[in-house]
């Protein structure tokens, strides 16, 4: 808590040591479930690349590899979703709700569509050129050239 406002922070053990908070190695993480009460019929299903369970996930907040994802998908996503401040889906890092700058909005905006005329020209121009139209196509290189040299020469995949 400061001021007032609980304040939530994920680290691993050596950034929480680092920060002052003790973990121990058999306290699982906070925000990763603690194991059922006793006498709790768990599954204990595996996942088939790696052979993690899910109660091995939970006793170590540690994943086995990337397919455990999808197999334990059901058991994870209200952890991922409260992780992801209700979002079942990772945005990125972004600033606070409604403090986004109105450039940073356009230039993103400007990007994408930039982005996005440059793979049409591309297809177009691929498709002009198997079917021998070569006037059409050298057309379609210049117009993609000076797109890309208004860009600042950051032209993706040229």
């Amino acid at each position: 808590m400061r001021n007032g406002v609980r304040i939530e922070r994920h680290l691993c053990e050596r950034h929480a040591a680092e920060a002052g908070i003790k973990v121990s190695a058999s306290q699982p993480a906070p925000g990763v479930p603690t194991p059922p009460a006793a006498g709790t019929q768990v599954r204990s299903s595996a996942c088939p690349t790696c052979r993690t369970t899910f109660a091995e996930f939970k006793q170590h907040g540690l994943l086995g590899c990337a397919v455990c994802y999808q197999f334990f998908e059901k058991q994870l996503a209200p952890l991922l979703e409260r992780a992801h401040d209700g979002l079942s889906q990772h945005r990125g890092k972004t600033l606070a709700s409604g403090t986004r700058p109105q450039r940073a909005d356009s230039a993103l905006a400007e990007v994408e569509a930039r982005s996005d005329r440059l793979k049409r020209l591309k297809s177009d121009l691929e498709r002009a050129v198997q079917s021998e139209q070569y006037e059409r196509a050298a057309q379609l290189r210049d117009e993609i050239r000076r797109l890309c040299e208004g860009a600042g020469g950051d032209c993706p995949g040229r």
